[in-house]
C-alpha cells in the first residue's frame, strides 16, 4: 500500500483566499470497506514544521473516495480562518520590536501598524503550513475501521491573507510532478521585491500624491521565490529638492529596525516598511530637515536585495508632496486592506461632506413629582422625552482627477473589508502614548455600493465619489 499526491498547489507560495486543493490516491482502496482518507493539517510561525509532532498539528479531516477512488481535499477556508490583517506594530522580549517615534512597541506602548518609524514583521497575516494523509478502512462490510498504516508527507508550504479575483491568471503544470497542478505565479506578476523589477504588495500606480502628515506603509514578500536566503536588505529613498538636487538615504531591514536579519521564521517572510511622509517624519532626520526648511518637492523608493552578491532593485516609486490645499477643504486620508494582505492609502483633497443622522426613541414622562412629601411641578418633567439617541455620521469624500490605469486600484476600496479614517502627523506630541488611543484610526463602512469604472474615452475626465460613515454610533448619556 502506497499514498500518492496526485495534484497540490503549484507553488509552495500561495495565498489563504482561493481554492487550495490536495488530491491523493491509494492504489488498494478497492479492497477495503468504508475506506476514508485523512490528512492531517499543521500550521505554524516558526520556519519548520515537525510532523512526528503534535504541538503543530491544528485538523483532522477525512473524505471519502470519488468515483476515481481519489481524495479530494480543499484547504482553503480552513487555512484562511488562521491568518488575518496586521492592524498594530509588533513587539515583545527578545523580538526586533517595530517602533513609532523611536519608541519600541509593547503593551504599554503600543502603535498602529501604519504610523511605524521603518519596518515590521507579519505577525498575523502569513503562516507556514504541512499536511500529512493517511487512511483507514476496515478488511470485511462488517469489520472494524482502523488506521490502514500509510503515511505520505507533504511539503512545507507559505501562504498569506490575500484572496485571489476570478481573472487572476493562474499557471497549469505541465510536466512531470507539477502536471495538473496549477497555482498563481508571483514571479510573472512581479510580486517579489527580491527580483529585479519587482512590485510590493499593491495594486496602487507607481506614483502617488501624499500631504506631509500622511502616515502609510508598503508590504512585501521578503524572500526568494527559488528558495533561496535572498531578502530585502534594505528601502533605499532618494529626496528631491525644490532647487533640483537631490538627497539619498537607506533604510536598513534588520533586527534593529523592526525587521529581520535572517528568514529564521515565517513572519519574517511577511514584511511593511514605512514610507509616506510622516513615517519619514518620525525618525528620519534627514527628511525631518527638509521639511522643516521647505525644501521637500518629491520622493521616491525602492527596495533593494542583495543576491549571488548582486543588487537587485524592485520597482521606483514616487510620491509627490502635495501643496497645502488654498480652497479650504479638509483632507480625508483613508487605508484600506487590499487583495494581497498588506494596506493601500489615498488623501482625498478634495470637496467633502459630513452629514449626521439620529434615530430616537422616546418615551411619555409624568408630570411633577408623585413620590415625595408634596406633589410639585416642575417645568423639566413631563410629555415626551428621548429615552435613547443613535447618532451616526455619514462622509462623503471626492478624489481628484486621476489617471485612467488607476481606476481599478479603487475597485480595491470598494471590495475591501476593513476601511479606515487614518489621521496625520501631531509635531506637538511630546508623549504620543498620552494621546495615542483612538486618536489615528477610525473605522468606517464604505456606503457605496455601485462603482463603475470610467474612462478617458467615455467620460474624460475621471473622479470618483465613495460614501461611508462610522461604523460607531456617537455616545450619549442615558436616561
Amino acid at each position: 500500500m502506497a499514498i500518492t499526491i496526485e495534484q497540490r498547489p503549484l507553488y509552495n507560495y500561495f495565498v489563504a483566499g482561493q481554492p487550495l486543493v490536495w488530491a491523493v490516491k491509494e492504489s488498494a482502496v478497492g479492497t477495503y470497506f468504508n475506506f476514508k482518507y485523512i490528512v492531517e493539517v499543521y500550521i505554524t510561525s516558526s520556519n519548520t514544521i515537525n510532523l512526528s509532532t503534535s504541538t503543530d498539528k491544528r485538523a483532522i479531516f477525512k473524505t471519502t473516495p470519488n468515483n476515481e477512488g481519489v481524495g479530494i481535499f480543499d484547504l482553503g477556508p480552513f487555512l484562511e480562518s488562521y491568518v488575518s490583517s496586521q492592524n498594530q506594530g509588533v513587539g515583545g522580549p527578545g523580538q526586533s520590536s517595530s517602533q513609532y517615534k523611536g519608541v519600541d512597541y509593547g503593551l504599554d506602548t503600543p502603535h498602529p501598524i501604519h504610523l511605524i518609524d521603518e519596518f515590521c514583521k507579519g505577525n498575523n497575516v502569513i503562516r507556514g503550513m504541512a499536511v500529512k494523509f493517511k487512511a483507514e478502512g476496515a478488511t470485511t462490510q462488517n469489520g472494524a475501521v482502523s488506521d490502514l498504516g500509510v503515511v505520505k508527507n507533504g511539503s512545507m508550504n507559505w501562504y498569506f491573507n490575500g484572496v485571489l479575483q476570478h481573472d487572476n491568471v493562474l499557471t497549469l503544470g505541465q510536466t512531470g510532478a507539477n502536471q495538473g497542478n496549477y497555482g498563481y505565479n508571483f514571479t510573472a506578476n512581479d510580486l517579489y521585491t527580491t527580483e529585479d523589477g519587482g512590485g510590493f504588495l499593491t495594486n496602487a500606480p507607481t506614483t502617488q500624491y501624499a500631504n506631509i502628515d500622511d502616515y502609510g506603509t508598503v508590504g512585501f514578500l521578503n524572500f526568494a521565490p527559488n528558495g533561496s536566503s535572498d531578502k530585502v536588505t534594505k528601502i533605499k529613498f532618494t529626496y528631491y529638492k525644490t532647487d533640483g538636487s537631490t538627497v539619498t538615504e537607506n533604510i536598513t531591514q534588520g533586527f534593529g529596525t523592526g525587521g529581520c536579519t535572517n528568514l529564521d521564521s515565517t513572519r519574517c517572510k511577511f514584511i511593511f516598511a514605512g514610507v509616506y511622509p510622516a513615517n519619514l517624519r518620525n525618525h528620519s532626520s534627514t527628511f525631518q530637515g527638509l521639511v522643516s526648511a521647505n525644501t521637500i518637492d518629491y520622493y521616491t523608493f525602492q527596495a533593494e536585495s542583495s543576491n549571488s552578491g548582486a543588487t537587485t532593485n524592485s520597482k521606483l516609486y514616487t510620491i509627490n508632496i502635495n501643496c497645502p490645499n488654498t480652497k479650504g477643504y479638509e483632507s480625508i486620508r483613508l487605508t484600506w486592506l487590499n487583495q494581497w494582505g498588506a494596506w493601500d492609502y489615498y488623501t482625498f483633497t478634495q470637496k467633502s461632506t459630513k452629514s449626521l443622522t439620529t434615530n430616537r426613541t422616546t418615551y411619555t414622562q409624568m408630570s411633577g413629582s408623585w413620590n415625595e412629601a408634596k406633589y410639585r411641578i416642575y417645568g423639566h418633567k413631563g410629555g415626551r422625552k428621548n429615552f435613547r439617541v443613535n447618532t451616526t455620521e455619514r462622509i462623503v469624500v471626492n478624489t481628484d482627477y486621476i489617471a485612467e490605469e488607476n481606476s481599478a486600484w479603487f475597485e480595491d476600496l470598494i471590495n475591501s473589508t476593513e476601511v479606515y479614517i487614518l489621521n496625520g502627523f501631531d509635531a506637538a506630541e511630546s508623549n504620543p502614548y498620552n494621546t495615542i488611543t483612538n486618536k489615528y484610526v477610525e473605522p468606517v463602512l464604505i456606503t457605496t455600493s455601485d462603482f463603475t469604472r470610467k474612462t478617458v474615452a467615455n467620460d474624460k475626465l475621471i473622479q470618483y465619489t465613495f460614501s461611508m460613515e462610522r461604523n460607531k454610533t456617537k455616545n450619549t448619556q442615558s436616561v
